[in-house]
């Protein structure tokens, strides 16, 4: 595939590093919304049955990784794009389990899901961890401490499995990053493996702390991706983080905002970069760095 600027417009791949799909929702209808758009890659998210369809048991677990594992076949052989798998428990379940299942349980369930997801990553069914974490709202003192206990046996468990993890947390600036970084140097995972999804756009080192950007592309992101792009000491992708959930029709961002992004930061950066410049970067951006992430 060709990867340069031409015409302003960078023609190489454009890769999504996370979205989901809902057999429920638009699913097939999305992906195909993505590359008509000009994507060529995604990352597919094992989405959560949010509200009333948590699994309770490792068997129930099972059967929803098979459900995204099947709707990644569907949109390779329906859509005919790239389709890279990411499993894992989300950290809200564990969350919201605690408060049915009581915190022993629900943690053995969370553990034992990561188990099983790392089973997939080396049978070659998926290639990260994801998206696993803590919870990004306010919680009890007691659950925090679990959570993020959890999360460094779960990130110790990843760099054994020598897989990579996309992480939910909240949003708290850089302060966030510097605690997964310690999280992520006691575990033995490389910062790098470890990243954070929904990332703000500043991808420079003193804020993401060495830690990859799975960078959200909303309307606000341009700017600060232009001022703090040649500060970043790690890799960075481009995401939606799209839920394809009926209910909330669009939400997090649309299936065809990647490539719009794409092509509207190449415009913004031609002003002060050389096309040489940007078709490296993008390069990066959307082939080198998501493949050694989850190739």
């Amino acid at each position: 595939m060709q990867m340069a600027i031409i015409e302003g417009r960078w023609t190489g791949p454009i890769w999504d590093t996370h979205l989901h799909l809902d057999t429920n929702g638009r699913g097939l209808a999305a992906a195909q919304d993505f590359a008509n758009a000009g994507g060529t890659h995604l990352c597919l998210v094992h989405k959560p049955g949010f509200p009333h369809r948590l699994p309770e048991s490792l068997d129930g677990v099972k059967q929803a990784y098979i459900d995204t594992l099947d709707m990644a076949d569907a949109v390779r052989r329906e859509i005919g794009i790239d389709v890279r798998v990411i499993l894992g428990p989300h950290p809200v379940v564990w969350e919201k389990q605690i408060h049915t299942l009581g915190i022993e349980d629900a943690t053995q369930l969370h553990i034992d899901s990561v188990a099983l997801a790392l089973e997939h990553c080396a049978e070659g069914n998926a290639v990260a961890l994801g998206e696993v974490g803590r919870p990004h709202y306010p919680v009890s003192d007691e659950i925090w401490g679990a959570a993020n206990e959890q999360l460094e046996t779960v990130m110790h468990m990843a760099s054994q499995a020598g897989v990579p993890i996309q992480l939910h947390v909240e949003d708290n600036g850089a302060q966030t990053n510097a605690e997964l970084a310690a999280i992520c140097d006691r575990s033995g995972l490389e910062r790098k493996r470890a990243v954070h999804h929904y990332a703000p756009a500043d991808v420079s080192a003193m804020f993401t702390h060495g830690l990859s950007s799975s960078v959200s592309m909303g309307k606000d992101c341009l700017q600060t991706l232009l001022e703090t792009h040649r500060h970043c000491s790690s890799t960075w992708t481009m995401e939606t983080d799209y839920l394809d959930d009926p209910s909330r029709p669009g939400a997090v961002l649309g299936p065809k905002t990647v490539p719009k992004r794409t092509h509207a930061l190449v415009s913004s950066m031609l002003e002060i970069e050389s096309p040489e410049y940007i078709a490296e970067l993008m390069h990066n951006v959307q082939s080198v760095w998501p493949s050694a992430l989850y190739g």
